[in-house]
């Protein structure tokens, strides 16, 4: 934890430090986002394509319910789905909201060796929040991208700005993703079960998202930035004509430079479970075992000795030792 600490520490100094001291604005404002995206891109479409490559030589979806089977069994559709429509209503739930979280019960062995199952909740909520306010986050960022403005980001904003606290007003997604990301860091921390199994990396991409959300909040309602020279930047590496306008402060280096950090890292990281649920065979695979064969696509012809044929090449050894025989002779 504490070297995934350090380094996220020493990204976001160097990222001020080049910028305020030493002035390479033009690094930090073009050349390294553009890299980054391009590795994202890359890494990204890499791990898909090397997903969806891999075969998958059994039949394997992952459910708990009552299988499609008599007449008079009622079937659970959501869980055990024989059809395209609950199979993609499942994942929907999955995707939207989380529903295998919401049913991960805690299992412990209490005093007299009783298995006690208790709901975890929490965990769920926390995913949810997250996940949620990231991505209405991700479309509020949208204004800058795209000249004009798409229809449905001034809503989104005078909704998540609703309760007007302080000026500029601070986003309730903001505080949400705040809160959100603190209670993963504080259950995998305190909880010695999630400590044990966590690795550097699980810490890093943590770290990673908190600087990111801190340093967006610090630079909007501490160390402001001209967000019309933030649009000009951005419009300008869309159209590839990239231009460093002036006065955009070091705070804001440093967020750009730890969401290009995130790009560049997304690709090689857990966090790849986005797209990845989607190719999930546990997950996108109907449950028609009984309904129909699958064949192993990795089955080839194999010569077999049936037991008639060993019978008629021993038949008069077995006869001769007592041993009976299907046909006499």
């Amino acid at each position: 934890m504490v070297y995934s600490l350090l380094a996220i520490l020493v990204l976001a100094a160097l990222a001020w430090f080049c910028t305020a001291l030493v002035g390479l604005n033009l690094l930090f404002a073009i050349v390294i986002p553009c890299l980054a995206l391009a590795i994202f891109v890359l890494g990204f479409f890499y791990r898909l394509l090397g997903w969806a490559r891999s075969p998958v030589p059994f039949h394997i979806p992952t459910t708990c319910g009552q299988q499609k089977s008599h007449p008079w069994i009622k079937q659970d559709k959501l869980e055990s789905p024989t059809s395209t429509f609950w199979v993609v209503a499942r994942m929907a739930l999955e995707v939207f909201l989380f529903r295998s979280l919401w049913r991960n019960d805690r299992v412990e062995l209490k005093r007299q060796e009783k298995l006690i199952y208790s709901p975890k909740r929490f965990l769920w909520l926390g995913g949810l929040l997250f996940h949620w306010s990231l991505a209405i986050i991700l479309f509020r960022h949208l204004r800058f991208f795209t000249e004009p403005v798409l229809p449905g980001i001034a809503a989104v904003d005078s909704l998540d700005g609703l309760f007007q606290i302080g000026i500029p007003s601070l986003f309730m997604t903001d505080a949400a993703i705040l809160v959100a990301l603190t209670y993963l860091f504080i259950r995998r921390t305190f909880f010695p079960q999630l400590r044990l199994i966590s690795l550097p990396c699980d810490y890093f991409a943590l770290f990673l998202l908190l600087a990111i959300v801190l340093s967006g909040l610090l630079m909007r309602h501490f160390f402001k930035t001209d967000l019309e020279r933030v649009k000009e930047l951005v419009i300008g590496l869309i159209s590839l004509r990239p231009v460093v306008p002036a006065a955009l402060g070091s705070f804001f280096y440093m967020h750009l430079f730890l969401v290009s950090m995130l790009l560049a890292y997304f690709p090689f990281s857990k966090l790849m479970h986005a797209p990845g649920v989607f190719l999930s065979p546990t997950r996108n695979l109907k449950n028609d075992s009984r309904m129909r064969r699958h064949v192993n696509p990795w089955s080839y012809p194999v010569k077999v000795h049936t037991y008639a044929e060993y019978e008629d090449e021993f038949r008069a050894a077995m006869i001769e030792a007592g041993i009976p025989v299907d046909k006499d002779g």
